[in-house]
């Protein structure tokens, strides 16, 4: 038993002398302390500010602006010069794509190359060309690998709501699946053939959806599900 209590006052030395060396040399601070003492009220820190609110544009023009001149859009972290949205506010047709391809950056316009010169047989085979549609990108630059972050699509979403409502046009063709998924509930090609409405700032507008010409240069058996959905829209402009 004698042995057991050297040996607790032992360790008990030891770890006083290791606390010592640490340099805590008394119990708790070098002034009496009041522990019974009530603590003293600590004042709740003031509420965070809500983020200054963004105004949107108003008009068409300003929203080009505002593109090509706003240091905070996605775009500016990437190379390359944006591409504006072409076209006049009010045109029948809106078409949105996701973003240029590196085709696109070159010639400074978007759908150009094959995809251009594919895109243009789409138009002409419902009555319509360039110069009667309004044709914009969710990006108006192409990032690097042509891959985007969740938050700058969210904001890419939220910009083209308010683009839509500023053009105001007939009707909009979605291109390609990154844009189909951002704004229309389409599970299937099915889904794509059918009408659809976009919700943007102002109400709604018919929306369709098809393939990006892209991807018809690589699949040409897609091209009977583009041309159904383009009759689709024949029908519904005409109605």
């Amino acid at each position: 038993m004698r042995g057991m209590t050297e040996d607790l006052a032992d360790a008990a030395s030891a770890y006083l002398a290791w606390w010592d060396m640490a340099g805590v040399d008394c119990a708790t601070a070098e002034e009496p302390v009041n522990w019974l003492r009530p603590a003293p009220a600590v004042p709740l820190a003031p509420p965070p500010s809500s983020p200054a609110t963004v105004k949107k544009p108003g008009s068409l023009q300003e929203f080009t602006d505002w593109l090509a001149q706003d240091s905070a859009q996605p775009e500016r972290r990437w190379p390359g010069t944006p591409i504006l949205p072409q076209g006049q506010a009010g045109s029948p047709l809106m078409v949105i794509t996701d973003m240029p391809d590196p085709a696109d950056m070159d010639a400074g316009t978007l759908l150009a190359d094959r995809a251009g010169r594919l895109f243009d047989a789409m138009l002409s085979a419902v009555g319509l060309s360039r110069e009667s549609v309004y044709i914009a990108s969710l990006f108006c630059a192409r990032p690097p690998g042509g891959m985007v972050e969740a938050a700058d699509l969210n904001a890419a979403a939220d910009r083209m709501r308010t683009h839509v409502s500023l053009a105001i046009p007939g009707r909009l063709l979605l291109l390609g699946d990154r844009t189909i998924r951002t704004f229309l509930p389409v599970q299937d090609r099915q889904g794509m053939e059918s009408l659809h409405f976009f919700n943007h700032d102002g109400g709604t507008v018919p929306a369709l959806a098809t393939f990006h010409p892209r991807l018809l240069l690589g699949q040409p058996a897609a091209k009977a599900e583009c041309w159904r959905t383009l009759q689709r829209l024949v029908e519904d402009m005409h109605q």
